[in-house]
């Protein structure tokens, strides 16, 4: 059977060149109960944030959500709204995985995605029937190519450096709530035919609190580059966050790369515990989005954290814009800006396009 690395597909870099970002309107007031009224307003305001860097694609499907997403962003420039249904806002997941060409691939090679299946976080939050058909819709939009795939799988679920390398946790990919059937090796061995890297890394975590996602890479550690990690960190013992988090810290400090090489290792501090309703609410300065020259960082009114985390990220990204945006409201869904978000890449990174 083809497969996309055989072909001459690669799974690209998040901070590699990007056609467009892709993101699902907010409209499931049951994402955020008792506090959704701020949501479509801030949802705006990532809008607005990426529109300075890129096109930005949003799924707006049925009457009132196009007409609510047309009054707040329908007039900027840079922005296209698609009359795609969906069930939620959570685009990272249900959203398809975006493929380039490799370097030395053939000319003809088509843009293509991969539509893995999506069962909104081991079924935790049905309906998700429109969620699951997103990724055939946007290939419809865009005329790519789809592979479709019977794995289950979030984007938020994993992390490539664009050089072979793929960091997940062994919590929600090995979770028996996703792909039962599928044993480590078996969804090994898919990885690499869909997305063409050579070396997976995993991490043995239970995520951080309030995290319903069974511990998504993104909550966790991050690539700012090929050989570069940033991880977040929790200084203070007594959260339930430290001993978890100090254990990945450790675990990432031991791993290395495609060709062998450690990883250097930046320690992303936490913010300080948010709560909701008595609810641990899954704050984390990871779950950031990088795009062409900036990089939009979550931030939840801790002052001095949230002001270590924009340094931190900075030194990281030292050409990139950092664009700090308050996200308080928004992680009331147990998301933020990574989650809500699929980047787009260039499909032939050689001529821009």
């Amino acid at each position: 059977m083809e497969t996309p690395a055989s072909l001459g597909y690669r799974w690209p870099a998040e901070w590699e060149r990007q056609a467009a970002v892709w993101l699902s309107w907010p409209h499931n007031r049951d994402s955020w109960p008792g506090k959704f009224e701020p949501i479509p307003g801030q949802f705006a305001e990532f809008v607005r944030a990426i529109a300075r860097f890129e096109p930005v694609h949003i799924l707006a499907g049925s009457e009132a959500v196009m007409a609510e997403a047309r009054s707040l962003v329908g007039e900027l420039p840079n922005v296209t709204l698609h009359d795609v249904r969906t069930n939620d806002a959570w685009c990272r997941d249900h959203g398809p995985i975006f493929l380039a060409k490799s370097p030395h691939a053939d000319a003809s090679l088509p843009p293509a995605l991969i539509d893995w299946q999506y069962n909104a976080w081991g079924g935790k939050y049905p309906p998700f029937d429109a969620d699951n058909e997103v990724p055939r819709q946007v290939a419809e939009c865009l005329g790519y190519r789809r592979f479709a795939r019977s794995l289950v799988l979030e984007g938020g679920s994993i992390e490539g450096n664009g050089a072979g390398t793929l960091l997940t946790t062994e919590c929600c990919l090995l979770n028996p709530n996703r792909n039962p059937s599928e044993s480590r090796e078996e969804i090994e061995q898919q990885l690499r035919e869909n997305l063409g890297v050579t070396k997976i890394l995993w991490l043995r975590t239970d995520g951080i609190a309030g995290d319903d996602t069974d511990g998504h890479i993104d909550q966790l550690a991050r690539f700012a580059n090929a050989t570069t990690i940033v991880a977040a960190v929790c200084e203070d013992r007594d959260d339930e966050n430290f001993e978890p988090l100090r254990a990945n810290w450790e675990q990432l400090q031991a791993m290395t790369d495609q060709a062998g090489r450690p990883f250097e290792v930046v320690p992303l501090p936490m913010p300080r515990a948010l709560y909701y309703d008595d609810a641990r609410l899954p704050a984390c300065y990871c779950n950031f989005l990088i795009v062409n020259g900036g990089v939009i960082v979550p931030v939840f009114g801790d002052d001095a954290a949230d002001e270590r985390a924009c340094r931190t990220l900075a030194s990281c990204f030292p050409d990139r814009e950092i664009v700090p945006l308050y996200a308080t409201d928004l992680v009331w869904g147990l998301g933020a800006y990574h989650c809500l978000s699929q980047q787009q890449p260039v499909h032939d990174p050689a001529v821009g396009s």
